[in-house]
């Protein structure tokens, strides 16, 4: 991207573009700390505002929903408002939104606030990082990448410990409060020093000239399956999935309105998502990978902080405290990364990464019920570790073939593609530790029986301290089940976690052979695009 002045020709030299991936950086942290944030404060802002807890977790809802809507398409925003007046236009409404989220008076207006913040902050991140692609040629395209990636990586696995901080120290309306400050700041700094480079704007004017139109029916589609979609998995586990029809019709329209776009999109000579890009070898497979890298991260990153709480006892922020290490590893990790990914190979190091974040799942595995907070923190700080290796790579991989001018639309799909798979993600292992939890527990149970001699001496030891301390014998029978009852409760949900992490573990590993369909080489050598 073209980093000067509003005006060209005032005789100002070129901006260092290392004084504007800071801002854009932050802009992206800005909208996906807001993502994960807001989830330790439901139950205050549920007391608060005199809602009940089912009814608060439309607060992330209705978040996730326009924010899956608009990101696909900002792409296409940028092409026809030019992308720095996008850019800028996103900030200011995602300030605005944030405003009205910490005066809302009632759930009802926040839930909308909300869905407006979501809306309006859902451009910044691909926003944010074709702004990179295209400021930095491609031989230092990974440095930049590896402060988006800081940026998108570290706001999830900070924002939990964060926003339960804001809420015990201040109020939950700081988590959003916290936004508008820094909104104004980057509004009047992105304002002052970026501009859209001459090919970008040239090929905006030229498409405004022969007319484009709004792709209604392409948007409508889009914004019925992508937002039925994101209900279906947020809601989808609390609703028994497919035993609700709600869920079950939510899915069947948002099914038949993705294929239905997909197939008109195809047919559309100015389409409102480019899913052309996607049969660029390179592209393609990085999308595929980048949706498996959000899986895995947010999955993993619910999972945790989930066990040692419900196991173990911690405290909210003493759970954040456990996945905050590793975030702080890859903040550490990646500009390393951004360096290896102009001398190396980057399908080696993709390949590396998934196998360090495969062993380590597999090392979470065999978490017992004597693990302590040490091997917590360092394992996600392994895992930390292998998904640094993945995000620069991945996008340095993707941008290899894609056109300058077309670096807007692939933005808007690789980034649709890493938050479609957190939500997959975070979907899937909250269901399946349910599942594997009930299987466990009814396997488990088939063994407490009089005949099982282990549960008969359990039984029996436990009965007789409860008479030692006074019970009676029927008060010492009935109180030495109930404790076994809930070891066997104990022991299932933890069975259930660490089939989980295997599970994500093998996942990891089965995608390592696609890692070669894409084409070799570093970035800058051998045919491609120019550099930006």
């Amino acid at each position: 991207m073209s980093l000067r002045p509003a005006r060209e020709g005032d005789g100002k030299g070129t901006i260092n573009p290392w004084l504007i991936a800071p801002l854009v950086a932050l802009a992206a942290f800005m909208e996906v700390l807001d993502i994960s944030i807001a989830n330790v404060s439901l139950q205050h802002i549920a007391g608060d505002l005199s809602a009940g807890q089912d009814e608060s977790t439309w607060i992330l809802t209705s978040y996730l929903v326009t924010n899956a809507v608009i990101l696909p398409v900002s792409g296409w925003l940028s092409s026809v408002m030019g992308r720095t007046r996008f850019f800028v236009a996103c900030i200011i409404g995602f300030s605005i939104s944030s405003l009205a989220c910490g005066l809302a008076p009632t759930l009802g207006l926040l839930i909308v606030f909300r869905a407006i913040q979501g809306l309006t902050g859902g451009g910044l991140q691909p926003t944010a990082q074709a702004i990179l692609a295209d400021s930095f040629p491609p031989r230092q395209r990974g440095m930049a990448f590896a402060l988006y990636g800081m940026a998108v990586v570290f706001a999830p696995a900070i924002g939990p410990t964060l926003g339960g901080w804001i809420t015990d120290q201040f109020s939950w309306r700081w988590v959003f409060l916290l936004n508008v400050p820094i909104g104004v700041v980057l509004t009047m700094l992105v304002t002052a020093l970026l501009q859209d480079p001459p090919a970008y704007t040239a090929a905006r004017l030229e498409r405004r000239r022969q007319g484009a139109k709004v792709d209604y029916i392409g948007f409508s589609l889009l914004a019925v399956g992508l937002g039925f979609l994101q209900i279906v998995l947020d809601k989808g586990e609390q609703e028994a999935w497919f035993a609700s029809s709600f869920i079950f019709w939510l899915s069947v329209f948002s099914l038949l309105s993705l294929i239905s776009f997909v197939l008109w999109e195809l047919g559309q000579k100015h389409p409102i998502v480019e899913l052309r890009l996607l049969f660029e070898r390179n592209f393609g497979v990085a999308n595929l990978l980048m949706f498996l890298l959000g899986f895995i991260l947010l999955g993993s990153t619910v999972l945790l902080p989930e066990l040692v709480q419900r196991l173990f006892g911690y405290t909210a922020t003493e759970a954040g405290l456990v996945i905050t290490p590793g975030g702080v590893s890859i903040i550490l990790v990646m500009p390393i990364v951004g360096r290896l990914v102009s001398v190396v190979d980057s399908r080696y190091l993709i390949a590396l990464g998934l196998v360090i974040c495969s062993f380590a799942l597999f090392h979470m595995a065999d978490f017992s019920l004597e693990t302590d907070y040490r091997t917590f923190v360092w394992a996600r700080i392994y895992q930390a570790f292998g998904l640094s290796l993945l995000f620069i790579p991945i996008n340095t991989a993707a941008y290899r073939f894609i056109p300058a001018t077309m670096s807007s639309e692939a933005s808007a799909l690789i980034n649709v593609a890493r938050n479609l798979g957190g939500s997959f993600g975070i979907s899937l292992v909250t269901t399946y530790l349910s599942r594997f939890g009930q299987v466990h527990q009814t396997t488990l149970v088939a063994h407490a029986t009089p005949f099982d001699a282990p549960y008969r001496d359990m039984m029996n030891g436990l009965a007789l301290s409860f008479v030692a301390q006074g019970a009676t014998a029927a008060e010492a029978s009935a109180k030495a089940l109930g404790s076994i009852y809930a070891i066997v409760q104990k022991q299932a949900l933890l069975l259930a976690f660490l089939d989980d992490f295997q599970m994500l573990g093998i996942v990891f590993l089965a995608v390592l052979p696609f890692v070669f369909i894409m084409k070799g080489g570093l970035p800058g050598h051998g045919p491609g695009p120019a550099a930006h």
